[in-house]
């Protein structure tokens, strides 16, 4: 069957007019990306170029914004110049995408494998998403899609550090607490002293392990590995026989309680700029085992 000229014309006007409608969605959600590794410890490693000289890796840490180079790195951070241990107006590349007015701290303890850190400061008024299931952080310009996404309830700081409300199962109670997010820290929960002694953790949680450490005046510092029979973040998810920490002895320094980074890389997360919502949905990682210290 021959085409008319009218159809022809129909034809090109209909391709005409889906390529337009690709091009204004993918304008609508035009994002970057940025690759990351992530270690046998779960810390999130960027790679990054300091001043257009340094090139350190930086491990992403959620409770800060801005960055830091660690006393133990193995490469040289010359282009960073500190006073008073602080470094202001640096630049950071990492890929195509570049920040500018950067402050770093000198001689903060990082992760193993990272020269440093680097915090949430270069998303500053951005949408993201720490996407684990394919090793990358996305930046929109506009809202992306939340389908299959819950949305969380949590509580921020002025230092931009966000708290998640989870109820803990102990001894058949429910007890809700607020967990710090601390991509920094390589196991599941930590809990602060307070609620540690106060819901008597050390004998109503199932101890897996503990280790006693002796400071500078012999006192014992004493960390123990419990689990905790169930997590529940939001409804309808939930985190069964979790790895959970804390402190006893006769020193306790740990004031706040921490969602660390085991637990963090079992979900997707997108942090809305304009709405200030946090959405997640399990990732690939949901299932795997518990991080177990040494």
């Amino acid at each position: 069957m021959r085409l008319t000229t009218i159809d022809n014309f129909k034809t090109l006007k209909k391709i005409y007019f889906f390529l337009c409608t690709a091009l204004f969605i993918n304008s609508i959600n035009a994002q970057e990306k940025i690759p990351f590794r992530i270690t046998k410890y779960n810390n999130i490693i960027v790679k990054t170029l300091v001043n257009d000289k340094d090139s350190l890796d930086l491990m992403f840490q959620i409770a800060m914004q801005d960055a830091s180079v660690s006393p133990e790195r193995l490469k040289p951070a010359k282009s960073i110049v500190f006073k008073n241990e602080i470094s202001e107006n640096n630049s950071v590349k990492i890929g195509n995408l570049e920040w500018k007015n950067v402050k770093f701290y000198d001689n903060e303890l990082t992760g193993p494998e990272a020269d440093g850190k680097i915090g949430t400061g270069m998303f500053k008024g951005k949408t993201y998403k720490i996407d684990y299931d394919n090793n990358q952080f996305v930046i929109y310009d506009k809202q992306p899609d939340i389908k299959g996404y819950k949305e969380v309830s949590y509580i921020s700081n002025q230092e931009g550090q966000i708290f998640l409300s989870c109820d803990n199962l102990i001894d058949n109670e429910t007890y809700e607490s607020n967990f710090l997010l601390q991509s920094g820290y390589a196991g599941g929960l930590l809990y602060n002293n307070q609620f540690a002694d106060t819901k008597d953790l050390n004998k109503k949680l199932k101890i897996t392990g503990e280790k006693t450490l002796k400071n500078s005046a012999g006192k014992s510092i004493i960390t123990k590995q419990g689990i905790l029979p169930m997590l529940t973040i939001i409804d309808n998810i939930t985190l069964k026989n979790v790895s959970a920490g804390f402190f006893s002895g006769e020193i306790k320094n740990q004031s706040t309680s921490y969602f660390g980074a085991d637990l963090i890389r079992r979900f997707n997360w997108i942090f809305d700029a304009e709405t200030k919502h946090i959405y997640i949905k399990p990732s690939k990682y949901f299932d795997a085992p518990y991080f177990k210290f040494n």
